[in-house]
């Protein structure tokens, strides 16, 4: 089975490493880390963490990254004197991971050939490895078992999309998932769901959503002014956030955002991408409606944007701030089918958040949060414009809105504890 898996991994990065890497080029993105991903790393680097025990996390993105936040910082408290790689397979991933302080080193994922995975293993040998969220690697994990390393998966989910096509596959997913030491699933259905998949049931616990354990930044009045200006968003103006958008859904959002401004002079756009090289096009839509905008990477003087005009996020790291500087949140990948974005981090910072019928891949979180009265989902672009200016003219609303959200976090956190618990079977506490 695994010579097989190697073969199509062959087969398949022989087409797509030269299609992303065009694709990357294209969009003005240099595809960084190559030698990595075929299992060479910087020396110098992996002297840094010589002479300790190492723990290799792996998260695969911008979203997964952001969730492992609170995990690593406890790791680090619970292990001193270990070392904490991180892994990514994007870029993107790999920008938001430079903010994590608690890390020894950041790498990029290698690609799952069985003599780059030995190789990589000889070189950092970590004494665990953790995998935020279910990012299956089969030569990964075969061969970190093989050498003696136990895995966990933390965070863990099974989406209502995903399931049918795992189940498909179930027969070749067995005896990959007998390999994982444990499995930390979001929910009881998520638990359900792998065990059905052929996970060891011994293994396998229901310990909550590690999301709900972020911490929010403190922000006091002084410091929510100073960031007003370094963003240039003009003096008492009702600041709607769009974030994480994807194609398709920045014209929807612009539509909403021109009929809102027809009868609300004092709005103010915040517009930032998931993919920040997709600002290029971007741009050309503000361009025909018209609106005025200014690159976040651009600005360079306070009172460049009036009420009215777009800051055009093309940064990343930023998103908690501007939520903070915000009244009302939208976040994407939802009017799209792409399966949606984390809707806790508006929440997080007591902000009424708005999603799109999309959700898939946060099905319990956008229940939850509608549930608690933190947020609403719509079912198209006519139903946003309703709600947002709804929010908007009701600010209110908004902080009821928040104050209900911020709650719902507060009761459901617990999930980083819980998985720390279940890693210290494996490896004990503070051992050097």
């Amino acid at each position: 089975m695994y010579l097989l898996y190697d073969i199509a991994l062959f087969l398949s990065a022989f087409f797509l490493v030269p299609y992303y890497g065009i694709k990357g080029m294209n969009r003005g993105r240099v595809r960084r880390g190559i030698g990595e991903r075929f299992g060479f790393y910087d020396s110098a680097k992996l002297r840094t963490l010589a002479g300790r025990p190492i723990i290799w996390i792996h998260a695969v993105s911008v979203g997964e990254t952001r969730a492992a936040i609170p995990l690593i910082s406890v790791l680090r408290e619970a292990y001193p004197h270990h070392a904490l790689v991180l892994s990514n397979v994007t870029e993107t991933g790999q920008e938001v991971s430079a903010a994590i302080k608690d890390l020894d080193l950041r790498v990029f994922f290698p690609f799952d050939f069985s003599w780059v995975i030995r190789r990589v293993l000889r070189s950092i040998r970590p004494e665990m490895v953790v995998i935020v969220e279910t990012e299956i690697w089969p030569n990964f994990i075969r061969h970190s078992r093989n050498l003696g390393i136990p895995v966990v998966l933390v965070n863990g989910r099974i989406s209502d999309r995903s399931y049918p096509r795992y189940r498909k596959v179930a027969r070749f997913l067995r005896p990959v998932l007998r390999e994982v030491s444990a499995f930390c699933m979001q929910s009881q259905q998520d638990a359900d769901r792998i065990i059905d998949l052929g996970a060891d049931p011994d293994r396998v616990h229901s310990t909550g959503n590690l999301k709900f354990d972020l911490q929010p930044p403190s922000f006091g009045k002084m410091e929510r002014d100073r960031l007003r200006a370094e963003y240039s968003i003009p003096p008492g103006t009702r600041v709607w956030c769009a974030g994480s958008t994807h194609a398709g859904e920045e014209e929807q959002v612009l539509r909403v955002y021109s009929r809102i401004r027809e009868t609300e002079e004092s709005v103010f756009l915040i517009l930032a991408p998931r993919h920040p090289e997709r600002c290029v096009d971007i741009e050309i839509l503000l361009q025909r409606w018209n609106l005025g905008f200014v690159r976040r990477s651009e600005i360079t003087s306070q009172g460049e944007l009036k009420a009215g005009d777009v800051l055009l996020v093309d940064t990343l790291g930023e998103m908690l701030k501007l939520y903070t500087l915000s009244d009302v949140v939208f976040v994407g990948g939802s009017l799209v089918e792409v399966g949606g974005h984390n809707v806790l981090e508006a929440s997080m910072l007591k902000k009424p958040v708005c999603f799109g019928p999309h959700m898939h891949n946060f099905k319990e979180i956008s229940r939850l949060v509608t549930d608690a009265g933190g947020g609403v989902q719509v079912a198209n672009e006519a139903e946003l414009l309703k709600i947002t200016q709804e929010f908007l003219a009701h600010p209110e609303k908004c902080r009821e809105m928040g104050e209900k959200g911020f709650s719902l976090i507060a009761s459901n956190q617990g999930a980083t504890r819980r998985s720390i618990n279940i890693i210290g079977h494996l490896i004990p506490y503070g051992n050097p």
